[in-house]
Parts: C-alpha cells; structure tokens; sequence
C-alpha cells in the first residue's frame, strides 16, 4: 500500500569529498574524486581509500570524552556539519526528547578502537586502562553516543545489514512515526575505516589495487571508503517546502554469504515494493544513484536490473568512484546525493566508468548531467542479500 510522505526536514553527510553538502555537491558537480592511496591500515595494503579529512584531530565536548574513539568521532564532525544539531533541537523542543526515535545503521561501529585495544596490551595482557571503556567495544556503541550528543531519549536502535545498514534505518523511521510511537526520527549511519574492513575484503578478493570503476567493463574491485551522514524525518504537513521520503522497499534474497542473486531477485522485489509504496510507474523516476560497488557481478546485476525496468530517460550512476563504498554509512550517505540530485538539478556522472561495460544501457549517465530532477532513488545492496531502495521526491511533487 502507498504510505504517507515523510517530509526530510534536515540532512547532512561527511566523507572523503569533505565535511558538509556544500562539499559533496561540489566534487559531485565538477567529477572529482576523493579517493586515495591507502595510508591509514597498521599494516601495508595496497589500494585506494576514501578517507576523511580532520576525524583524528576532531575532539569529542568533555561531556562525551567517556565515548571517544575514531568512529564516534566522525560521527561528531559530520552533526556539526548544516546546522543539523540545531535542527535536532528545534524538533526536540517540538515534540519532547522522548518523541524522536535514533535509528542509525553501521556495519563495524567502533571496531577499529577494539583493534587497537588489542594492539596496545599491557603486560597482564589486558586491554590498557584508557581503553577500559566497554560501550566503546559494542555494536551500539554509534547509536548510544549520538544519543547523548543530541540528548535524545525516544526509541534507538543500530541496524547492522551490512551495506544496507543506514538505507533500512528509513523504513523503520516511516514505520516507528505512521504507528504513533514517535513524532519524529533522526536517521544515518557512520563507519570509519579499520584493519577489519580493509583486510577483509582483501581476504575476499574484493578490493581493487586501482581507484574503483563502477559499470567499467575491465572493473576489478571495490575502494572503501568512510563517511557520516544524518538525516530528520517529520511528517510533511510541518514543513511544506521540505523533500520528500515517498517510499522504500526491503528484500532479503538469501542466496549466498556475499553474492547477489544471479537475476537480481531480491534487488528487484525491493525496486518494486519502492514504486509500489510511493504510488510511482518506473517511467517517473528521473534518477538513480545505484549501488554500483564496482564488484563484477554486483554491477552485473543491477544493470540487467536497470535495463529490464526503466526507459533511458531515467538516468543512473554510482558516486562510489567519488568517495568509495563507505559501507554501512553508504545508504545515507547516497540518499543525501540523491537529494542533492533534486535540489540541484544534478546528475552525477558515473566516475570511473571509462570503458562502459556493455551490459550497461542507455540510461547510465558517464558524465555529469544538468537536468530537473523531481523523484531520485537510491539502491542499496548489502551481503547476505540485504537489499533496500529509497524514493524521494521534491516538495510539492505528485505521481
């Protein structure tokens, strides 16, 4: 059934582009990427990362020092970013602390701080004193301190499905508010890189030595990448003007431990139960910022996905060659480019993609594009078979 628009009232996101919208937009606009050389893993690795400025000189308020570790601290640098916590707490004078929910995705939260507990033990072979610190080594540990940065005390929950993680936060924010329980929800996700992302994925034989090439027929592998990104959702008579969460869709296809459904199966049951909640025909969607890793058969499959459901007037592009597959943070991370998308009337070229892959039609954008954007969808697609796509519209938009 078509659910009632949430209005996105303020939103937010910090990755290797830089700190803000501002940021993000303009390396969008002018197809430049914030990729790297890694130089962040304890041990050598060779390959590309997308890696934020400023998160290790960032200092947690003394009030939150208890929470401190390089994860909690992106996630700190991207809440100061557009005004977000002074639109937070505009809304928690408006409905009471305990009327808006906390739902953020991660797919390792601080993880990188118990890696270098055990890198750092003291003779007893303990972790040192300083690390001594129990909510930091908890999957919880994002949730639980944004809490306190934004004294928020209503419903908080981390959602951990891998690269979905922060996409599926949406639809339980639709959920939590249309059920009453909440009046409104802060959404996102964080994750920062750490030896367990970077070598994991190598262990896979995932990760490319190159800058990733989403849809590029010679494409080898991903770049990681790290970000934080905040979004609040009201409902949509208290701001008019706002953009719009129209929709969204879940599946979970279950067909292998890190490989998507060989036809696509549950990326397109999560298309459709998208389109079928915001009362859209596919021919109405002007954009799609796809989920693009640059994994062989991940950009296999959403092509065909592409191909088979959308007219070439709608366009499509991964921005995973601008800031790398950020993970569990990619889901809000790449709502807020397709936000952007409408606001700005961007397309975002898909970079990287130099040789398109045949597979790819004629709705993928190579370059990037000018053109009015009215209803953007997001995919995002994590292991397992986790996957979600959002559809947002401009205010005033109706189908």
């Amino acid at each position: 059934m078509p659910i009632t628009p949430l209005a996105v009232t303020a939103y937010t996101a910090t990755s290797a582009l830089g700190a803000g919208l501002a940021a993000q937009f303009d390396a969008l606009a002018h197809g430049r990427s914030g990729l790297r050389p890694n130089d962040i893993s304890s041990a050598p690795l060779a390959c590309w990362i997308g890696r934020v400025e400023g998160v290790d000189a960032t200092d947690l308020p003394p009030a939150l020092a208890d929470w401190d570790c390089r994860n909690n601290r992106l996630a700190w640098l991207g809440l100061q970013q557009d005004g977000f916590i002074q639109k937070v707490r505009a809304a928690r004078t408006r409905y009471g602390a305990d009327r808006i929910a906390l739902l953020l995705g991660t797919s390792t939260a601080s993880i990188g701080a118990t890696e270098e507990s055990y890198r750092r033990l003291d003779a007893d072979g303990g972790f040192a004193d300083n690390m001594l610190r129990p909510a930091i080594h908890a999957p919880h540990s994002l949730s639980a301190f944004t809490a306190a940065a934004l004294a928020l005390t209503g419903p908080c929950l981390t959602v951990s499905t891998a690269c979905s993680s922060s996409a599926k936060v949406f639809a339980s924010a639709e959920r939590m508010i249309r059920l009453g329980l909440v009046d409104a929800a802060v959404v996102g996700g964080v994750d920062t890189l750490c030896d367990s992302v970077l070598f994991g994925f190598n262990a896979l034989e995932l990760i490319s030595t190159a800058p990733c090439r989403p849809f590029d027929a010679e494409r080898d592998g991903i770049s990681i990448g790290e970000a934080a990104g905040f979004a609040l959702l009201e409902r949509a008579d208290v701001a008019p003007d706002a953009p719009r969460l129209l929709g969204y869709g879940e599946a979970s296809d279950a067909h292998h431990m890190s490989t998507p459904h060989p036809e696509g199966l549950g990326a397109e049951l999560a298309l459709k139960d998208a389109l079928a909640r915001a009362a859209l025909d596919a021919s109405r969607v002007d954009y799609i910022n796809l989920h693009g890793t640059a994994s062989r058969k991940n950009d296999e499959v959403e092509a065909a996905l592409v191909n088979r459901n959308f007219p070439t007037t709608t366009r499509a592009s991964s921005t995973k060659g601008y800031t790398g597959h950020t993970l569990g943070a990619a889901g809000i991370l790449e709502a807020v480019v397709a936000l952007l998308a409408i606001e700005h009337g961007l397309v975002p070229g898909n970079l990287g993609g130099e040789t398109p892959d045949p597979d790819c039609g004629g709705s993928f954008a190579w370059h990037t594009e000018q053109r009015r954007i009215d209803v953007a969808l997001s995919n995002s697609f994590g292991f397992g078979g986790n996957n979600v796509c959002l559809a947002f519209a401009r205010a005033g938009f109706t189908a």
